[in-house]
């Protein structure tokens, strides 16, 4: 890597801004099933948490969510009720219909009244940090904060973002292995807003830096590139947005892979999955665009019911081209032969033939028109497993921020904070609300 005092040189600032506009472009399919897409709001997308036309006398927060006797969640959507795609809200306690958390939510307050956690019971490991990361004290540029906090309101839409330590990390003394990266490039009306966050493999003791690092590549990259990609949002050129943000997305795992080489790291050791959110900042432009590799979930809000609108993986494991990722080698070579003996110890690989590559990793991209009143939920495994499987939390989330009017800073905050039994990990989330 060409640098200079650990900063890129200007010939490979060029080079990451002509990465984009590669002459081979990957055009796609017509743009239908996954492109300026309103299909999700068909039943088989939808997390169920209302009937579709509440008793107009229940007040606006609550008429998501009636009675479990006046409503069985699925069934007026037509969607069965053990459909695994659909999120069965679980029944509004009539104990406490203001706040709409009670015992029907099996939910337990904090010290000033607040939301602590939702589900059966509360969660192992203490609500609040317990033990700091080991600081090294020639590397204190590396130390990763517990919490960070960020928002801005630009065009139609109001961006809220927020990465915090899992409990289970907070617990042991160990660093949050999400990055979140949020960044404006350009001015006025021409703006690009970029929403990153990475997360670093598992049980890895430079995780966080893989992550951070992730968020960085890929930031630098959009930022000499915005110009372009903004175009292509207006334009709706959907074919050079996919290609462009694949090769962007492919040369930054290739950056993390050389980056563990230097290191003398295996390449699967130091990786992170990535997940992006691009958000023009023109008033008349409404198309949020997703793109990304790795576990997560990309989640809309839409008149009070959440619709899971993460890019499906086709059958043969892809939902575009492949991009590298982290693992091992394949267990068998395209014809079918193994690559180890019947003991299970790897065949040495021969000096004449080229090293497998490891697996590639699906590329994930969406781009979806947003409607007045959506809300526009990415976050990464660490919340999205929990929405996916407490039906609580789905209600609860659901309650707070299905009103049209996002909340502040610290309100949003909270709302991510709000601990499930089961699922201990770093949680990130980017949310926008479109006025």
């Amino acid at each position: 890597m060409s640098q200079q005092g650990g900063r890129p040189t200007r010939d490979e600032d060029d080079w990451w801004g002509q990465l984009y506009d590669d002459a081979t472009q990957d055009t796609g399919p017509a743009p239908a099933a996954d492109s300026l897409d309103d299909r999700f709001a068909s039943a088989s997308h939808t997390l169920s948490t209302r009937p579709p036309s509440p008793p107009p006398a229940d007040p606006p927060l609550l008429s998501a969510f009636p009675a479990a006797a006046q409503h069985r969640p699925g069934a007026a959507e037509g969607v069965p009720e053990d459909d695994p795609r659909v999120l069965h809200a679980a029944p509004e306690s009539p104990q406490d219909p203001g706040s709409g958390i009670g015992q029907g939510l099996g939910a337990g307050r904090g010290p000033v009244g607040g939301v602590e956690f939702v589900g059966s019971g509360p969660p192992t490991y203490d609500a609040e940090p317990t033990a700091l990361p080991l600081a090294d004290p020639a590397g204190l540029d590396e130390l990763v904060a517990d919490t960070v906090l960020d928002g801005a309101r630009y065009g139609v839409c109001t961006l809220r973002a927020a990465s915090v330590r899992g409990d289970s990390a907070r617990y042991r003394g160990e660093p949050r292995r999400d990055a979140l990266l949020t960044a404006r490039f350009g001015t006025g009306e021409q703006a690009l807003i970029l929403v990153a966050m990475a997360t670093g493999a598992r049980a890895t003791p430079g995780a966080h830096r893989a992550a951070a690092e992730a968020c960085q590549w890929i930031g630098r990259a959009v930022g000499l590139s915005h110009q372009r990609l903004a175009e292509d949002i207006h334009a709706a050129r959907r074919g050079d947005l996919k290609s462009g943000l694949h090769r962007l997305t492919d040369r930054t795992l290739g950056k993390l892979r050389a980056s563990a080489t230097e290191q003398g790291i295996a390449p699967d050791e130091y990786a992170a999955g990535l997940r992006c959110l691009l958000l023009p900042a023109r008033p008349d432009c409404r198309t949020r665009v997703f793109f990304g590799v790795g576990e997560g979930g990309l989640f809309r809000l839409r008149d009070g019911v959440w619709q899971d609108i993460e890019p499906q993986v086709t059958t043969d494991g892809t939902t575009g081209d492949a991009v590298l990722g982290r693992g091992a080698p394949p267990a068998e070579t395209p014809e079918g032969d193994r690559l180890t003996m019947d003991l299970g110890i790897p065949t040495p690989p021969s000096p004449y033939e080229p090293v497998p590559e490891p697996p590639r990793e699906p590329f994930r991209f969406r781009d979806s028109i947003a409607r007045p009143g959506d809300a526009l939920l990415m976050c990464s495994g660490g919340l999205a497993e929990p929405l996916r499987g407490e039906p609580a939390l789905c209600a609860y989330l659901a309650r707070r921020w299905s009103d049209g009017t996002p909340p502040g800073l610290a309100a949003f905050l909270a709302d991510t904070q709000v601990r499930v039994k089961g699922y201990a990990d770093d949680r990130t989330a980017a949310a926008v609300w479109e006025a």
